[in-house]
């Protein structure tokens, strides 16, 4: 120490050795894999400190490690890995009822075993801090407006003023300051459910920091690690569960939970329109040559003949044509662009009438990939064939498709199941086994047979022959 003093007048930095962390270290393998495998992970969806911190609680039971030591330790690796970024926001207050923030933000889903990009519509309340999410394949303007008729549902009542960014399902152009030209369906649909709207400046994204750090939040906790379900559907029952798991939540600064708050406010609320907004966007299209109508860039088939004019309904995630006042033909919606969506069922008719396009027919093949199909169809054409001949066997297989019409597919599948079980190939047979069930089949019943029982005669017996056996000399060599 003599020697530093003399060497100067400041003593160099003191050199701390590596302290010891026995219980970092049972589990600091584990978080610096979450973390690199959080590199190919989406940007958004990502693990924080505190969703490490819970998952070695429940994946490591015996782990002691504190909440503290866990995030020193994500810190430091995140700014080792350049992950640490740094915002300012200004807090605000809200009244009851006055002001709500909405935004799309992108997730990822394993649908089907397939890694799947997701547009989540997200509304939060500013004063209650409460929110509602719903998934979608594509953000698109039916979509946009669905989600709002379920978020207010969702709260039990309608926001006074909803605060959005420049989004093209509702901006048209973006005029000087704060002016929008709005999109004709968003004014009709803000006049229906009486709200007002507030377009924050373009890029400034802070302005509506609410629902940022909402779309955040709901990300890390519920949709990380990256769910793993069936369908859309299972995604946002998912979505909804986990918004009912928020209301429980306490916000910083605050007393009540946000279910609590989310009560006090429905109080505030405007009342929500005794109907719904027309979600459909409607367009006229004609049947071309191919059966088929062109909506958003794709052709859906319709059962109408070439030259119809018809109604096309484009909803967020189907598309109905109708035509004479009923609906004909209901569609999934396609979002990709130039494809064809047919449905085999369209073109039965047709196929009556030209049995050798059946087996290459595209509606066909659309109905195997779809699973629709099953191998008990082909066994069954291929007995038709046998028995009728190609050209006929075709024939009698489109009338046994054209039942599905009738008797609706799913019992069409069992009864054609059960015919091929059976060794039947006919078209009656199956049509017998969709409608025996409801047959009437009558039960034999006891009859009084009244004055005929004088005719009763006791039943024989060979008792007699049986002395006659034991009487006859042959009886001991028989």
């Amino acid at each position: 120490m003599v020697r530093q003093a003399i060497a100067g007048a400041l003593p160099p930095p003191h050199v701390y050795p590596r302290r010891v962390k026995p219980k970092l270290d049972a589990v600091m393998a584990f978080i610096d894999t979450v973390l690199d495998e959080d590199r190919r992970a989406p940007r958004k969806q990502r693990h924080t400190a505190r969703r490490i911190y819970r998952r070695i609680l429940k994946e490591f039971p015996g782990a002691s490690v504190a909440e503290s030591t866990v995030r020193n330790h994500v810190r430091e690796r995140k700014r080792q890995m350049g992950l640490v970024l740094r915002e300012t926001f200004v807090p605000q207050s809200y009244t009851w009822g006055q002001e709500a923030q909405v935004d799309w933000y992108e997730a990822w889903a394993d649908l089907g075993g397939e890694r799947t990009r997701l547009q989540v519509f997200a509304m939060r309340s500013m004063a209650s801090g409460a929110a509602f999410h719903r998934a979608y394949l594509h953000a698109t303007q039916q979509a946009f407006l669905e989600a709002h008729e379920l978020a207010f549902d969702y709260f039990g009542g309608v926001f006074r003023l909803l605060r959005y960014d420049n989004l093209a399902s509702a901006v048209r152009k973006i005029l000087r300051g704060h002016r929008r030209e709005e999109t004709v369906r968003f004014v009709a649909f803000r006049s229906h459910w009486r709200f007002a709207a507030e377009f924050c400046t373009p890029g400034e994204g802070h302005e509506k920091g609410g629902v940022e750090g909402e779309g955040g939040y709901f990300r890390r906790n519920h949709l990380v690690p990256v769910p793993c379900v069936a369908d859309l559907d299972a995604v946002n029952a998912l979505l909804l569960a986990g918004c009912r798991e928020d209301e429980a939540r306490i916000l910083d600064g605050r007393t009540e939970r946000v279910g609590a708050a989310m009560t006090i406010e429905r109080n505030h609320l405007l009342p929500r329109a005794a109907e719904g907004f027309d979600l459909a966007e409607i367009v006229f299209p004609l049947v071309d040559k191919r059966g088929c109508v062109a909506i958003k860039t794709n052709l859906y088939s319709a059962p109408a003949k070439a030259g119809t004019r018809v109604e096309a309904r484009v909803y967020p995630s189907h598309v109905e044509v109708w035509h004479a006042g009923r609906r004909v033909a209901r569609h999934e919606r396609c979002h990709s662009r130039r494809q064809q969506v047919l449905d085999l069922e369209h073109y039965l008719d047709v196929l009556g009438h030209k049995p050798g396009a059946f087996a290459g027919s595209k509606p066909l093949d659309q109905w195997r990939q779809a699973g629709r199909w099953p191998a008990c169809y082909d066994e069954l054409w291929d007995r038709l064939q046998a028995r009728h001949g190609k050209q006929n066997g075709t024939r009698a297989m489109v009338a046994v498709v054209a039942l599905g019409r009738e008797f609706g597919h799913d019992r069409l599948r069992a009864a054609i199941a059960t015919a091929v079980s059976l060794g039947a190939c006919d078209v009656a047979a199956v049509r017998y086994l969709l409608t025996e069930a409801g047959l009437h089949k009558a039960r034999p019943e006891p009859v009084d047979v009244g004055a005929l029982a004088r005719y009763d005669r006791p039943m024989p017996t060979v008792a007699d022959y049986d002395v006659l056996l034991q009487s006859s000399p042959c009886a001991g060599t028989a």
